[in-house]
């Protein structure tokens, strides 16, 4: 699910290429999204599986797919090969050069997208049902024989150059990129997954391919479908697209890894008006007993959007920040909670402060029975918003695979969050806030504790660590 808990949120979503989909799939019947919504799981003749949903409110498909992997088979010293390949598998394959490809794709209006996260290498297809098979036989087409032109690898490589440049001097970008590094040190998670200005000019070709041969594979794929097609029909696209493609990945081994442990502080010294905080610790897995009641806590302190304790303390009562958030991340070999905000650089050392104490407050007396109350209900509530579209319920029922959820979990969703008690929300309160923050700060001035007019800093925490800009921002290449 979504909430504010969003996997691989902020931080670890920012492999993610955005390449425009259908904005608006026609919504789902909400009366029957969840009540009524049948998943089957269909097996090619091809051993291709995949949920599938039948959706006969419009002629569309919607596909989302994912093969095991991402950013974490990048070579160690050139972050940014998967990112590449998801750029870059749609600008020409087989016989078909980059202006052919893309033709055939508007003449259908086909919509068809690649990311790379930290842990998986993503797709999605979009198409009317009529033109299902000149659909995934492009897909198809894209996995199998992409062709990597040299001209068209430059071209996105200029680009992605020109993007990376840009990011060298955006703070929020700084501090995402240096509190991977402090919280996951020589992990593949600290690489920064979209490449960075010293790792992307030296990627070649051959990397590129490499990484498809290695990732792109069937034993790994999971595949989530809603549309208007028949089961068997399905199957037989499914096998077009999928069924060519190497039976075992080779991927590399990826350990598992715990956050660096709070507290930490570093201040990037950076001459631009507002000053960026990113802020975080270890969380809780996917597969742990107590997920459920960290997505609840954390609902209160920082993801309920204006009526999180975060948002009401920081941004309403005392107007400290432009923005605070705060959500949960998880991936497959680790989990954090991570958050940020955005403040004028002669308020950040209060802004960090008030937000350490509320930090500090819900560790040690948890939340209230009726703030408890109202996000549950919340929750179970938003579910049916979430899956309003056949795009959305596609895209949860892939991420329910990933995370090794049962088929009929929408179901049993509910029951889980009522399951969540007052002793539960406050027992995981001060696993994940007790000990304090890895804190990230990007701004003109280093925090100064005279600044405070509010609580003090948590006793824990020890003095910024002041660190040269250049130690993360790469120097312009131009």
């Amino acid at each position: 699910m979504t909430y504010s808990c969003t996997r691989r949120g902020v931080l670890l979503g920012g492999a993610s290429l955005s390449i425009t989909m259908i904005a608006s799939a026609a919504p789902l019947a909400t009366a029957r999204t969840l009540a009524a919504t049948k998943i089957k799981r269909l097996t090619s003749p091809c051993g291709i599986e995949a949920w599938f949903v039948r959706d006969s409110t419009v002629p569309l498909i919607a596909m989302e797919f994912a093969f095991a992997g991402g950013a974490t088979q990048d070579p160690a010293d050139k972050p940014g090969v998967g990112h590449m390949v998801a750029c870059l598998l749609k600008e020409g394959s087989g016989d078909l050069d980059f202006k052919t490809f893309h033709e055939r794709l508007d003449r259908r209006a086909i919509e068809l997208s690649f990311r790379s996260t930290h842990d998986h290498f993503c797709g999605a297809l979009r198409t009317l049902n009529d033109n299902g098979d000149e659909a995934f036989d492009l897909l198809r087409m894209a996995l199998t024989s992409p062709r990597f032109d040299p001209a068209d690898v430059e071209r996105i490589r200029a680009s992605e150059l020109a993007r990376l440049r840009h990011d060298s001097t955006d703070p929020s970008s700084l501090a995402n990129r240096k509190f991977l590094e402090v919280a996951f040190n020589d992990h593949p998670y600290a690489r920064p997954a979209l490449g960075s200005i010293e790792s992307v000019p030296k990627i070649e070709v051959a990397d590129l391919r490499d990484y498809v041969r290695r990732v792109i594979a069937k034993d790994t794929l999971k595949i989530a479908v809603v549309g208007d097609v028949d089961p068997e029909v399905l199957c037989t696209l499914l096998d077009k697209a999928f069924g060519g493609l190497p039976a075992k990945a080779e991927s590399t081994p990826v350990s598992e890894v715990v956050a660096a442990k709070p507290p930490q502080r570093v201040f990037i010294p950076f001459d631009v008006p507002q000053t960026v905080v990113t802020f975080g610790g270890p969380g809780v897995r996917r597969s742990e007993p107590d997920f459920m009641a960290a997505c609840v806590v954390n609902q209160i302190l920082g993801g309920a959007g204006l009526t999180s304790r975060l948002f009401r303390e920081v941004r309403e009562k005392r107007g400290l920040a432009y923005f605070v958030r705060e959500h949960l991340v998880w991936m497959d070999h680790s989990a954090m909670f991570v958050g940020s905000s955005g403040t004028c650089a002669d308020r950040a050392g209060e802004t960090v402060e008030l937000i350490e104490t509320q930090i500090r407050h819900i560790a040690e007396e948890g939340p209230t029975q009726q703030e408890l109350d109202d996000v549950k209900s919340y929750l179970k509530g938003s579910q049916m918003l979430a899956l309003n579209t056949s795009s959305k319920l596609a895209r949860s029922l892939l991420q329910h695979q990933l995370d090794k959820l049962p088929i009929d979990y929408f179901e049993k969703h509910n029951a889980v969050v009522d399951a969540v008690t007052l002793e539960d929300a406050k027992r995981i309160a001060q696993r994940l806030w007790g000990r304090g923050l890895l804190t990230v700060i990007v701004g003109r001035s280093p925090m100064d504790p005279a600044q405070s007019t509010t609580a003090p800093s948590m006793p824990t925490s020890p003095p910024a660590e002041k660190l040269d800009a250049t130690s993360i921002a790469p120097a312009n290449s131009d």
